[in-house]
């Protein structure tokens, strides 16, 4: 069985599209092979800044020979049908069978086709392949019509088998398929014949070229590290950089420069920002105080100076970046200096945020009165809060992130510490934009959380009151994963928090901000009293400008639903409560995927979500999360059915005889042991289940609970409900409730599977 070698030969193709390119051309080329009829038993793909390769082992020498029955019309159809059939088969009627079936005669079209060898499928699929190869932009050059991501110089297609090599026929717009191709650029520039996959990676190496990116980014990492230490200094790990520059490189020669002695005091996400951004330079920083001392470039060749003059330029270009950021960074510690954090944020009330939702500046006044409320529960200072928040965003309107946007935050840390502000303050500049994603760090100082459940709850309440919820896959301000955020800052900090009254007093803000954002116009009505307020879609009923209506003011017209939908289809604003629940809800939701990835049935989440206290996440999770491991134990599952089966004979019965079985038991009316044992037992779980509950000691509620198994199953063994003697039945049917209430207090199991 043959192996193959294909080469895709051009000018550069971008370090972003490279590996998705050699994946590309992987899947396309084996899929068509076995769509084709073939087999193989290997293929890999790789790739270089001038080339795609894919080398596939054990193919078929041929595809099979393929015998096709296809069923045609009945014997004796239209003419027209019998047409149609023909044309699809590519027969003729000469050349149908006739089969008959329990519904009758009818023809019968057996179609075979020979086997074809291997090549002549490869050079099909080959050509199918780079003519509509999927890249994300393409050109054309010369007269020719083929696309591709840069010119296409050269196509090296062979079949290797113990009989020899063999070049593929192929030929696409004047390039033919050959044996042959290129070294490095300028180290190996000649052409030179391969017979296989081995002999080509061997031959490439020894023209300069590493083949396998995995391998170039090895060494480079290998040799970064190696200079690095020998310096007495440590690479900063940048995996997506090294990924990038492995890209970038047939033969990586590692290179070490220096940084001029002006730039050496800026802060090192400076450095290092503009190195990686501009440069694609890996930053080497000394142990001892952290500070960027170094920087690593890789070039392409090796050179008879040893790199020199290739430093020599890269450190020229270098100083120009940076001393543009050194003019950045000192201009806003002017700045700070004279007017402070608060004075640079000024800038912010001219910045939109969104044209429903007012300025950037009339947002950081929300989420300061939030952060401040936010505050006690979360063990944070108010004051300090409430400050944090006011200057958390300043550093969006410096010089320094608006050269390099990826900085925000980061520099706020730096400006607040050089104002003079607790490092506390100065850490929620950074630390209130996280958690990003599911893996990113979780803030854990107090005034840090409470600015970031601020930030994060003002973007959904914001975003809802403007009805801005995500749909679908589409979430283009990212409210999931401001959720997500909410619910891991809670959750991690074990912060006990009411999460529908943060909602509330976030839209009462939002709300405000809404009214008195634009100019109301007001219309008269026919008859006194009659008259409105206009505002874009929306129409207020009243007699006041609603425009200087104080906040609780906003919030009783919203509770007492005076905010009416007008005629003409005017949509009115949502009560408060009606925009509190639908967004407790989605997080509902967000909480169900996340307590999902954690292996949390989601029965068992639902059975939680009923209980009082669901906008705790804190206690809701910790309620899930023991009624979870409950189940898992043998007495869980059990207990369950015992729950269920009263439940379900307790439910009929109340429709049946159309009352409600909650007036308590009484023991003296108890015929059986196994009657008299529940009684017990019900009473010990209720004593141990009560204050553990008050006391949120789920756990210990469980185990109370699973106490009840043994007897429950008991009573339902031994003890008949539906007895002739109705004192004794409503007796019997008063006691189910109690399992029903009992049990019912921990958490709602009917939501439960099983």
């Amino acid at each position: 069985m043959p192996d193959v070698l294909i080469e895709l030969f051009s000018e550069e193709i971008p370090a972003r599209m490279q590996l998705r390119a050699a994946e590309d051309l992987r899947k396309l080329v084996t899929d068509g092979l076995v769509e084709g009829g073939l087999s193989y038993a290997h293929a890999r793909a790789y790739s270089t800044p001038r080339r795609l390769v894919l080398a596939i082992e054990g193919l078929s020498v041929e595809s099979p020979n393929q015998r096709e029955e296809r069923k045609g019309p009945k014997v004796g159809a239209p003419e027209k049908a019998l047409e149609g059939f023909l044309r699809s088969t590519g027969l003729t009627l000469d050349q149908l069978e006739t089969r008959e079936d329990k519904k009758g005669a009818f023809y019968l079209a057996v179609i075979e086709k020979a086997g074809r060898p291997a090549s002549e499928i490869l050079a099909e699929v080959l050509e199918k392949t780079i003519r509509n190869f999927p890249w994300p932009k393409s050109m054309r050059w010369g007269a020719g019509s083929l696309r591709w991501v840069r010119p296409l110089h050269s196509i090296l297609c062979l079949m290797t088998s113990e009989a020899g090599a063999e070049v593929v026929p192929l030929d696409i717009d004047g390039i033919t398929a050959g044996n042959t191709t290129r070294g490095h650029r300028f180290m190996a520039p000649d052409v030179f014949s391969v017979t296989g996959f081995e002999d080509y990676a061997a031959k490439l190496k020894r023209a300069f070229v590493v083949l396998d990116p995995a391998e170039r980014a090895e060494m480079i990492e290998h040799d970064t590290k190696n200079r690095a230490f020998a310096l007495g200094l440590e690479l900063v790990e940048d995996r997506g950089l090294l990924a990038e520059v492995a890209g970038l490189v047939e033969w990586p020669v590692v290179l070490v420069g220096e940084i001029g002695a002006g730039f050496l005091d800026l802060p090192p996400e400076v450095l290092q920002t503009s190195m990686r951004e501009h440069q694609k330079f890996f930053s080497l920083r000394d142990p001892k105080d952290g500070r960027i001392v170094r920087f690593v470039t890789v070039a392409n060749r090796e050179t008879v100076d040893h790199g020199a003059t290739i430093l020599a330029g890269n450190q020229k270009v270098l100083a120009a970046r940076l001393s543009d950021a050194k003019f950045f960074w000192e201009n806003d510690l002017r700045t700070i200096t004279n007017v402070g954090l608060s004075g640079m944020a000024e800038g912010l009330t001219n910045v939109t945020f969104h044209n429903k939702l007012g300025s950037q500046k009339a947002r950081i006044d929300r989420i300061s009165a939030l952060a401040r409320e936010i505050a006690p529960l979360v063990g944070a200072s108010p004051d300090l809060a409430h400050e944090a928040a006011e200057i958390a965003k300043a550093d969006l309107q410096s010089a320094m992130v608006g050269e390099f946007p990826e900085l925000q935050g980061t520099m706020g840390v730096y400006y607040a510490k050089k104002a003079g502000l607790p490092d506390s303050v100065a850490e929620a500049c950074k630390a209130h934009y996280q958690p990003l994603g599911p893996s990113d760090d979780v803030p854990s100082d107090p005034v840090s959380v409470a600015v970031a459940l601020a930030d994060k709850i003002d973007t959904l309440t914001g975003f809802w009151a403007i009805n801005e919820k995500p749909t679908g896959s589409k979430d283009p301000f990212a409210l999931r994963r401001a959720a997500l955020g909410v619910i891991r800052l809670v959750k991690e900090n074990a912060d006990r928090v009411s999460l529908s009254a943060l909602f509330g007093a976030s839209f009462e803000s939002v709300l405000l901000t809404l009214l008195s954002s634009e100019r109301l116009e007001h219309v008269a009505g026919e008859k006194e009293g009659d008259e409105y307020w206009v505002r874009g879609d929306r129409i207020w009923f009243g007699d006041e400008d609603f425009a200087v209506l104080t906040r609780e003011e906003v919030v009783v017209l919203c509770e007492e639903g005076d905010l009416r939908e007008a005629e003409g289809g005017k949509r009115r604003l949502p009560k408060l409560t009606d925009m509190v629940q639908d967004l407790l809800s989605f997080f509902h939701d967000r909480l169900k995927v996340f307590l999902k990835d954690q292996g949390i049935r989601h029965d068992v989440i639902d059975a939680c979500l009923a209980m009082p206290g669901n906008d705790d996440l804190t206690l809701l999770v910790n309620r899930a999360q023991a009624l979870a491991k409950f189940l898992e134990t043998e007495d869980g599952p059990n207990l369950l059915q015992g729950y269920k089966r009263a439940v379900t004979i307790l439910t009929q019965a109340e429709e049946k005889d159309g009352v409600e079985y909650s007036y308590g038991a009484d023991l003296k009316f108890a015929e059986t042991d196994e009657e008299r044992a529940l009684f017990t037992a019900l009473d010990a779980a209720e004593a141990a289940i009560t204050p553990a509950m008050q006391a949120e000691d789920f756990a210990t509620a469980m185990t109370a609970m699973a106490a009840l198994r043994a007897p429950i199953d008991a009573f339902f063994t031994a003890v008949q409900i539906n007895t002739d003697n109705q004192v004794v039945r409503r007796n019997r049917l008063n006691l189910l409730n109690r399992i029903r209430t009992i049990c019912g207090g921990v958490a709602d199991l009917t939501k439960l599977d099983g």
